[in-house]
């Protein structure tokens, strides 16, 4: 399946794009696409943990299994407490 991933301070400048267009497994979750971007990104993996996922505009957990077709948000804190 396809989605488009949107990213947000901090993450737009680890991953240095504002959108992707990924590939993903049937069956991939909020969390696995995140899993995926620490491992290809490893600055990206710095702040992933501390990240709110939305998927087409609502906050979603991990847990949130994706359908082909999704719009996934990355947003980081946008103030205060990072070097990045």
């Amino acid at each position: 399946m396809r989605v488009e991933v949107l990213f947000f301070a901090g993450a737009k400048l680890a991953i240095g794009n504002t959108v992707l267009d990924m590939s993903l497994p049937a069956g991939a979750t909020a969390g696995s696409l995140l899993r995926q971007l620490s491992t290809e990104n490893p600055v990206f993996a710095g702040i992933a943990a501390i990240t709110r996922l939305a998927v087409n505009e609502e906050y979603v957990p991990e847990s949130h299994v994706l359908s082909d077709g999704d719009t996934v948000a990355i947003i980081p804190p946008v103030s205060g407490g990072s070097a990045i």
